[in-house]
């Protein structure tokens, strides 16, 4: 199916030169300090200088011939791509009331209406994010009582693993249940098992959704909101998101049964307690349906995918390179030995921490970022950009600089260890996001990443299936707006 992007744009192309049509621009064109970039032709804008695979690779490419602020026009769409470290968090952190709000962009509109914390706006956006940090807080974000779940949770995969007794298998689905089922057992207050079909159901649903979000059909969606009506991807995307939402009406009137106010179980609980509240103050309000479902779909994703997705890089890293995960593991042995991992292991183990860390920064796990708006006309490093301009903080640009990274395209654990080998922290280590939209669950993330990991390298050694040689375990990525390691196969060699 290669050959549909190509055609597609020759379409457009032949469209363009037939009917050059032209939509009032959001800039004014005699403001002398406009960020620069490049030139554009009728309809196609700028989508005809990009890698349709992985734009962020072209925005980057664009960075050095443009600068670190450029323009870019895509069909109708007009952005500003912020790239480097300086750049990105002066704009993120040292001026984040400037740049918090989240663009209005169709893909993103259609699947969340504005509603929820990732695509919500304004007001609504505040509220949900404020009631949602505060309640994963309340049921154990960075405490004792969720690292019991992951515990529970990891021994539950090592058994799991350990029945595949060192022959090959893909990690995939077993490691999205575990990893799920920390993020479940926050939002409905339980937990699945593996083989459960609904479970299984649920993962399927947002694995699929997230394979056909491809970055493609991402782009031609928000050029042309008609055209992206017609993409096939859209029909099955919406059909999987109704399935989603049935079950989630079905567990919301479930919740709302069983609910005591004065033994909240669940985030659903917390939801309906303030639900109730808000409707004995006033009639309109933000704790409905709508956000509810959304917020839920959410988090159930961000809890999913990204947490998984790192893992199952961990696990190809650490096959391609057997000296760095022998490290890891001796590091285990000498301050953890037999024991369950605990978060406070964490800060006595440097050069792990560091193999996390670098995982993360290598996998890039959400490149081109989700785009943001600006609040307000604003001059920025000397640049004119108008409230509202849909703008590109390009994580990759930061996660890849080479003024911050010695080896920025390689998989390299040193650059987080100190000459003494002590772990060193790093301000342009922004996997998840930074500023007023900085990943909501970002304590949890880090709190699984490494109990999974290393529960995971003290039970068993990683290898490729027999022969395969670390030459032919394959880092490029899959295609998508989360970008995972293509599929592989493993062996879990049990340790003694």
């Amino acid at each position: 199916m290669d050959w549909i992007g190509p055609i597609l744009i020759l379409l457009l192309f032949i469209l363009a030169i037939m009917f050059p049509l032209k939509k009032g621009s959001s800039w004014n064109n005699n403001c002398p300090n406009l960020p620069p970039g490049p030139r554009t032709i009728p309809i196609l804008g700028n989508l005809h200088m990009m890698d349709l695979k992985r734009p962020h690779k072209t925005m980057i490419e664009l960075s050095k011939e443009y600068g670190p602020i450029f323009r870019l026009k895509m069909g109708f769409q007009e952005m500003v791509v912020l790239t480097g470290y300086e750049t990105v968090k002066e704009a993120l952190v040292n001026q984040a009331d400037a740049f918090a709000e989240r663009a209005s962009v169709p893909f993103f509109e259609d699947v969340a209406k504005g509603f929820g914390i990732i695509f919500s706006h304004g007001e609504n956006w505040k509220v949900m994010r404020r009631f949602a940090l505060s309640t994963l807080r309340d049921y154990g974000m960075g405490k004792r009582t969720i690292e019991g779940k992951i515990t529970e949770e990891c021994s539950v995969l090592m058994k799991t693993i350990e029945t595949y007794a060192g022959k090959p298998f893909d990690i995939t689905t077993i490691m999205g249940a575990a990893v799920s089922n920390i993020i479940v057992s926050i939002l409905f207050g339980k937990r699945y098992d593996y083989e459960d079909a609904t479970f299984l159901r649920l993962l399927n649903l947002f694995s699929e959704n997230i394979q056909l979000s491809r970055t493609f059909d991402i782009l031609i969606y928000n050029m042309f909101p008609r055209l992206g009506l017609l993409l096939g991807s859209r029909k099955i995307r919406l059909n999987n998101r109704k399935e989603f939402h049935t079950f989630l009406q079905a567990t919301f009137i479930e919740h709302l049964n069983d609910l005591d106010e004065n033994d909240q179980r669940s985030f659903i609980d917390s939801f309906l307690v303030r639900q109730r509240e808000e409707k004995k103050k006033t009639t309109e309000g933000y704790f409905h349906y709508e956000n509810f479902r959304s917020v839920v779909s959410n988090l159930f994703v961000a809890g999913m995918e990204t947490i998984s997705n790192t893992l199952r890089w961990a696990i190809l890293l650490m096959m391609k390179f057997p000296g760095i995960q022998r490290k890891v593991q001796e590091e285990i042995a000498k301050e953890i030995g037999v024991r369950q991992p605990r978060t406070e292991d964490r800060v006595k183990m440097p050069y792990t921490d560091a193999v996390i860390h670098e995982v993360q920064r290598f996998a890039d796990i959400v490149p081109s970022n989700l785009p943001h708006a600006t609040t307000m006309d604003i001059t920025f490093k000397g640049f004119f950009i108008p409230k509202g301009m849909q703008i590109v903080p390009l994580l990759s640009s930061v996660l890849h600089d080479e003024s911050q990274w010695e080896k920025p395209y390689e998989f390299y654990p040193e650059h987080f260890l100190d000459a003494e080998g002590k772990f060193v922290k790093k301000d342009a280590f922004m996997p998840f996001s930074a500023g007023r939209r900085v990943c909501a669950g970002e304590n949890l993330a880090k709190m699984e990443l490494f109990l999974f990991f290393t529960s995971l390298l003290q039970k068993f050694t990683f290898q490729p299936p027999p022969g395969t040689s670390t030459d032919d375990l394959d880092l490029t990525p899959a295609i998508g707006f989360i970008t995972s390691p293509v599929p592989y196969q493993t062996c879990a060699i049990p340790r003694s």
